[in-house]
C-alpha cells in the first residue's frame, strides 16, 4: 500500500487496516515458524505497511493537536 493511498482514508478505516496489518503478521509469523510460508519477503512488506498506516495516524493526532492550541 503506497502513503498517498493511505493518506485518502478515512480515520476508521485506517485503524480497521492496521488491524487487518496486524493479524495478517501474526498468521504470517506462525507460518514462518512452523515452515509453512513460502514468500518470506511478504513479512518485510506488511511490517512496512502497519509503519506506514502507524505513521499516518499519529500525523493526524499531531495536526488535531495543534487545530485545538490555536
Amino acid at each position: 500500500m503506497k502513503y498517498t493511498e493511505i493518506r485518502e482514508l478515512s480515520d476508521d478505516m485506517l485503524a480497521q487496516k492496521l488491524q487487518d496489518g496486524r493479524s495478517e503478521l501474526f498468521r504470517l509469523r506462525f507460518q514462518m515458524a512452523t515452515s509453512q510460508l513460502d514468500n518470506t519477503a511478504r513479512v518485510k512488506a506488511v511490517k512496512h505497511d502497519i509503519a506506514r498506516l502507524q505513521t499516518e495516524i499519529r500525523a493526524r493526532q499531531i495536526a488535531a493537536e495543534k487545530a485545538q492550541e490555536n
